[in-house]
């Protein structure tokens, strides 16, 4: 029987990391969890409109650091880290605890998943033709060195009555294989009448655990 599994949960144990690195007993469990699931919220909201690739919060006894790649390090912070002061303050403020916010720039946005995926919905909710939006990344992606990337787009295309899906890839992705580096991510897109669902998958490159355990982004 098909299964459908996570390409990020099935490589945590190897090549993947932990989006949230803390520990709890027992009984503070769920009061952590909320407190995480607030942080990205609040995060999501003040964000939504910069491409930004992952979130990792990391908890020690008094501090929360929180750690934003984005391909616009410039959008999150602003000229006078202006941005950056006052969503360290907001998010104190809600949850009590002194916070720490660390914004990363992304070295290769162009074979990361959400921000291609990110780019993509904005381009079709901007009227240009999903086709052409696809193919551009397709092409940026492989030009970056990418292996292998698929983009699947799906719900009423070109206005049609019927739903239907359309998949569009260079190559082969190797989803059983639990060294290759995949990259996956999820998007809508918000058009006048529907909206467009999106799913990438983009195949960097190989990590061999005993000869490295950094993740190049």
């Amino acid at each position: 029987m098909w299964h459908k599994v996570s390409v990020v949960a099935f490589r945590i144990p190897y090549i993947k990391t932990w989006k949230s690195s803390w520990f709890s007993e027992k009984d503070s469990y769920k009061d952590f969890l909320k407190e995480d699931l607030t942080i990205r919220e609040i995060l999501k909201k003040e964000l939504h409109w910069i491409p930004t690739w992952d979130i990792f919060i990391s908890k020690n006894d008094n501090t929360i650091n929180i750690d934003i790649y984005t391909a616009k390090t410039a959008l999150v912070v602003w000229k006078t880290w202006e941005n950056k002061d006052k969503i360290e303050n907001l998010v104190s403020k809600k949850l009590g605890f002194k916070v720490v916010l660390n914004v990363k720039e992304i070295k290769k946005p162009d074979i990361n998943a959400k921000i291609v995926a990110f780019s993509i919905s904005n381009q079709v909710e901007k009227r240009m033709p999903y086709k052409r939006a696809i193919k551009q990344a397709i092409s940026k992606a492989i030009e970056k060195w990418a292996k292998w990337i698929k983009i699947k787009v799906s719900w009423r295309l070109n206005w049609a009555e019927i739903a239907r899906n359309e998949t569009f890839k260079e190559g082969n992705i190797p989803t059983q294989t639990i060294r290759a580096d995949i990259d996956y991510s999820t998007a809508r897109a918000e058009t006048v009448y529907w909206t467009i669902w999106l799913k990438v998958w983009i195949y960097k490159w190989d990590i061999f655990k005993k000869k490295t355990n950094k993740l190049d982004f």
